[in-house]
């Protein structure tokens, strides 16, 4: 097996999964991480992992068991209700059947922790913010620089330097939608109610340009998203908003003010919400993004296919980029593991994870524009909405079949006293 040197920048999921995955290999891989050390406290909410992606790339990795120690499998539960509180859909944690379709929940930091803590120390570079890619691949950093690489992946998130060097001219667009990300400790004690209608699961919260989203934590605390819609795209900025969007007194203020007319069980999320308040910007690339194929370069994940969290999909096919791309590599490898072998790998990964990429593009799109951009959302969306989740997972043979059934459950439901 030939020895190639590959550099991955970025130590989040995908990133670290790929270097994971090519040192069971035996294939050197140094990740370049901007972050200065391991910090994995603040780094976001829940995640669902998925059968056919998430969950079978941890496996490929060996690190499933080590997973299990940390999932939580009664955080399957989710319920999508109005402003008033009303459900709409309710999926119990049982639901999801005994392992042909799971979902278990993990904190975002602890998945980012295992994977991290999977890798030899040394392999990830800490401290080491790329500032950009040269022509020929030299990583220029603040501090120093590197070179001499067979291949640089970028899974450096949605303001990749390595697609910027793929296609300079596609930027993320701005969805016109900001969260502010709020946390509820102890919540069994501070907010015993809230924490029965989130069920150990996640409650989303709909109405037209507003949405409340709690989820469950490992910690027994409660991770709470308050969207904004705005035209502007400073929109947490004090010039635009008129207040410190990092003081949480403040916009807790403002959030009760937009979500007035919400029942009081939803605002309660707001209202014992304690500690750092962050704002999140939203930004998507466009729906079927390609590039063209460059010799020594290819990015995975955000990098690749930036989307909203509406489909919940993000870090599941980032992970399965991942584990498509170790396999491309390591088949180089095992095949003598020479330039031209391995670009041919690299680029026939990248035609299959177009189409792929373009089918999860499309449902998170169109579940972003259901959930925040269609009047009397969830009433008038959530048959529509159900109806593109189940199609997604389903043969396209089956779609009529699927979108006549999910609407006809819908409509007797509404016949039902």
């Amino acid at each position: 097996m030939t020895n190639l040197k590959i550099a991955i920048i970025g130590a989040g999921p995908a990133g670290c999964m790929l270097a994971r995955l090519l040192h069971l290999a035996n294939i050197a891989a140094t990740v370049y991480e901007s972050e200065s050390s391991p910090d994995f406290r603040s780094q976001g909410g829940s995640l669902d992992l998925h059968t056919n992606t998430g969950l079978a790339a941890l496996k490929e990795a060996g690190l499933f068991d080590e997973f299990l120690k940390h999932a939580r499998y009664d955080g399957q539960y989710m319920a999508i209700v109005d402003k008033n509180n009303k459900p709409h859909f309710v999926r119990t944690a049982e639901g999801w059947g005994s392992g042909v379709q799971e979902r278990p929940e993990i904190d975002r930091p602890k998945l980012r922790e295992i994977l991290a803590d999977s890798l030899p120390k040394g392999m990830i570079k800490w401290g080491h913010r790329l500032k950009s890619v040269g022509e020929d691949g030299t990583l220029n950093f603040e501090h120093t620089s590197a070179a001499g690489f067979d291949l640089v992946i970028g899974a450096d998130g949605a303001w990749s330097k390595v697609r910027q060097l793929l296609a300079p001219e596609v930027k993320p667009s701005w969805t016109k939608i900001g969260l502010y990300s709020l946390s509820i400790p102890n919540a069994t004690e501070t907010a015993p109610e809230l924490s029965k209608l989130v069920n150990r699961g996640n409650l989303f919260a709909n109405s037209y340009e507003q949405r409340i989203t709690v989820q469950q934590m490992g910690d027994e605390s409660l991770s709470v998203y308050a969207a904004v819609v705005s035209e502007e795209e400073k929109w947490s900025s004090p010039e635009v908003c008129g207040y410190d969007s990092h003081d949480i007194d403040a916009v807790k203020k403002r959030l009760l003010e937009l979500y007035k007319d919400w029942s009081p069980e939803l605002t309660d999320a707001i209202v014992k919400a304690e500690g750092e308040c962050t704002p999140r910007s939203l930004y998507m690339l466009p729906v079927g993004f390609k590039w063209l194929h460059r010799r020594g370069f290819t990015v995975i994940g955000d990098a690749a296919h930036l989307m909203t969290p509406y489909a919940g999909e993000g870090v599941n096919v980032a992970l399965e980029d991942a584990m498509h791309l170790a396999k491309a590599i390591i088949s180089a490898a095992t095949e003598g593991g020479g330039p031209d072998i391995l670009d041919r790998k690299v680029e026939a990964f990248e035609k299959e994870m177009f189409p792929r990429m373009e089918k999860v593009q499309r449902l998170t799109e169109e579940l972003m524009h259901d959930n925040m951009f269609t009047p009397g959302s969830p009433q008038t969306t959530i048959a529509r909405s159900v109806a593109r989740h189940a199609k997604f997972e389903t043969p396209w043979v089956f779609h009529p079949l699927v979108t006549a059934s999910v609407h006809t459950f819908f409509f007797m439901r509404k016949l039902l006293p």
